[in-house]
């Protein structure tokens, strides 16, 4: 296995486990649709479907760490408000590179916003349909701030905030279909932040195709 795949695949098991007092008033919601049941409209019970106006719609995006797999779309598709119209459709999505454990990826929102949410999407019809991420963000106004951090380094110890681990692998292994992610904060806000980091994870370490089919990142801003 290629040591970064183990490296990162070895991070993935130690999530769910993990505890972070500091985020205790984060909340993370999430919906699953079969593959029975999911369409193009991504429409979920609890979590809101994608929208196209939101404050990523004109953000940078950046790769800091790993490759976007060239079967897929580029980063920007994250950001369009464009979805997948079937569940395997790779070049309507983004996904990090076959055998590899994922990787980082950067959003500057071009200015200090004040964020209520953030929601991601992904389809696939198996395992690479859930999504396991970590979520940091930053103002950028630290001394040592470090903008786009590699995986060798802690981002708490360079201008970056946790706000919340996200893992929506069931335990049952019925993982194909939708899925929609919503972090928001029991006080009404997750801060005032120019750049937001997904450090993103495989889904599972049995074959090279484990990472998640991403479709679109929203950010929604305090109006």
């Amino acid at each position: 296995m290629n040591r970064n795949l183990f490296c990162l695949a070895t991070a993935t098991v130690l999530l769910s486990a993990a505890t972070f007092t500091a985020q205790a008033q984060v909340k993370v919601t999430f919906d699953h649709n079969p593959n029975a049941t999911a369409t193009r409209a991504f429409k979920f019970k609890n979590v809101p479907s994608p929208a196209k106006d939101d404050a990523a719609a004109k953000a940078k995006l950046l790769l800091v760490e790993g490759e976007a797999d060239g079967n897929g779309a580029d980063a920007g598709a994250l950001t369009d408000g464009d979805l997948p119209t079937e569940e395997d459709q790779p070049a309507a999505n983004f996904f990090w590179n076959a055998g590899t454990g994922g990787g980082r990826l950067q959003i500057d929102l071009g200015s200090l916003i004040e964020i209520v949410q953030v929601n991601t999407y992904s389809w696939h019809p198996n395992t690479r349909g859930p999504q396991v991420y970590r979520l940091w963000a930053s103002d950028g106004a630290a001394v040592n701030f470090n903008s786009a951090p590699k995986a060798k380094i802690d981002l708490a110890t360079c201008g970056w905030k946790l706000i919340t681990v996200v893992d929506t692998r069931s335990k049952d292994g019925d993982d194909g279909g939708q899925f929609g992610v919503s972090i928001t904060d029991a006080r009404g806000s997750l801060g005032k932040f120019r750049y937001l980091l997904f450090d993103c994870y495989v889904t599972e370490t049995s074959d090279e195709f484990g990472n998640t089919f991403y479709s679109e990142i929203d950010v929604v801003a305090r109006k």
